[in-house]
């Protein structure tokens, strides 16, 4: 049996105790969280919960909360996915529509047979870009412990987004709402083939699936924005957190708590992935220009190298800031990253300095090498895998006394966050990324 060192069961007791206090100091959890969340006992999985303001701080309200926001979720399931799936089926059914003032060719916008050709095209880039979440993993090719009895219950009669995938002879294109640049956000790992896929067994469904699901019904409820190529590595860390937590009670909603808490971030990251609104305050151009900004201002040296070569910001912060660094790490340490970044009261401004410091930890390669070479290496996914093994971690540098907790107040030097981002507590994270090995 594998012995905890004290210091890690003395912060997991602190982690405990700021969760079971009957108002939730978000100051004092915010500290907490921002060194890292234990996965111990599924306390990543609630803290996250609260830092994206899902979970209320006053702990009565937890279960009242829940209940209401879970027949929320199922009311979206019924509302955009069965019941449209109902008449689908039953208009397949009457040779009649053609002659009804709604039919396959109608060309009106408000033409339910138009809505469902524009979402089938919707769905099937979701579908092409979740089956290839994570495929170093096979967690989200393996069936849910807690599949949406919902949409599998073999009593239901219509047809389901996975029917709509195999049924269409749509081919996947990318979405309208993609943009210039935006592909290169996608994963450009190989897509397996279908036969590479276990076929699971009727009544149950894989992970992916899920966070197919999830996505589709956020796509139909935020028409202006849908879904862009990229949503799925932001929704795919938060619902793999959620799904194996190790208490059921939390474990069997992952889905519909994955949902709102998706949501909640979208709604503060979605400007990064709105084209009109790139060259604005709060777009993506800007942040990508004030990574470039903060590292002139603490390495001067290779700032001017980068600008030497032309190596704009766009060729390679663009992913990292959309994503939130979730295709540069392993998904170990993309968790604990994001530990900060939701613990960060400015959020995303500590996103900057992790950017900042990514190029400063391998300042020498882009020194020594030309265009060709930092361009590869900047651009190249896992460039920054073995370096987050013994470098790149977080100083839990003490705050100021009496000044608000912001992620500058913990790093004054750019360079301290350089060391340690997984420093503090390296026997959890070993034991960790074993049994991330396995799933």
């Amino acid at each position: 049996m594998l012995c905890l060192p004290v210091a890690f069961c003395f912060r997991v007791a602190e982690f405990r105790d700021a969760l079971d206090e009957p108002n939730i100091s978000l100051v004092r959890l915010r500290e907490l969280c921002f060194s890292g969340i234990p996965f111990e006992g599924g306390l990543r999985s609630i803290c996250w919960k609260i830092l994206l303001n899902y979970l209320p701080t006053e702990r009565d309200q937890w279960s009242c909360f829940l209940k209401k926001q879970r027949e929320v979720y199922t009311q979206f399931l019924k509302e955009l996915i069965i019941q449209p799936g109902i008449a689908k089926a039953n208009l397949g059914f009457s040779r009649e529509d053609v002659t009804l003032e709604d039919h396959p060719l109608n060309t009106n916008p408000d033409s339910r047979w138009n809505t469902y050709f524009r979402d089938n095209e919707v769905l099937l880039q979701i579908d092409k870009d979740v089956r290839r979440l994570y495929p170093d993993m096979a967690f989200f090719q393996r069936p849910t412990d807690y599949p949406c009895l919902l949409i599998m219950d073999p009593q239901n009669d219509y047809e389901t987004l996975r029917r709509r995938v195999e049924q269409t002879t749509l081919k996947a294109q990318t979405v309208a709402h993609n943009r210039s640049g935006v592909t290169n956000v996608s994963s450009p790992r190989k897509v397996p083939s279908s036969s590479e896929y276990e076929v699971l067994p009727e009544g149950c469904e894989a992970h992916w699936e899920v966070v197919e699901r999830i996505l589709f019904i956020y796509a139909k409820l935020n028409p202006g924005i849908a879904y862009v190529q990229g949503m799925n590595e932001i929704v795919g860390p938060v619902y793999y957190t959620f799904a194996t937590d190790p208490n059921t009670e939390w474990k069997e909603h992952a889905e519909a708590d994955t949902f709102f808490c998706f949501t909640s971030l979208m709604s503060e990251i979605r400007d990064n992935f709105i084209k009109s609104l790139d060259d604005s305050q709060c777009g993506i151009s800007y942040r990508m220009e004030k990574v470039y900004s903060t590292l002139k201002e603490k390495d001067l040296d290779l700032y001017l190298k980068l600008q030497e070569e032309s190596i704009k910001p766009q060729f390679f912060a663009f992913r990292w800031l959309t994503l939130l660094l979730s295709q540069e790490f392993l998904l170990p340490d993309v968790l604990r990253i994001w530990d900060s970044l939701f613990s960060d009261v400015n959020r995303f401004d500590f996103l900057i300095l992790v950017c900042c410091a990514m190029l400063i930890l391998i300042r020498d390669q882009l020194l020594a090498g030309d265009f060709t070479i930092n361009m590869r290496l900047l651009q190249t996914l896992g460039s920054f895998h073995k370096a987050a093994r013994w470098e790149v971690s977080v100083y839990p540098v003490s705050k100021p006394q009496g000044s608000p907790f912001t992620a500058k107040a913990h790093h004054q030097s750019l360079v301290s966050i350089r060391v340690a981002f997984l420093q503090p507590f390296e026997r959890e994270r070993e034991s960790e990324r074993e049994n991330w090995k396995a799933l």
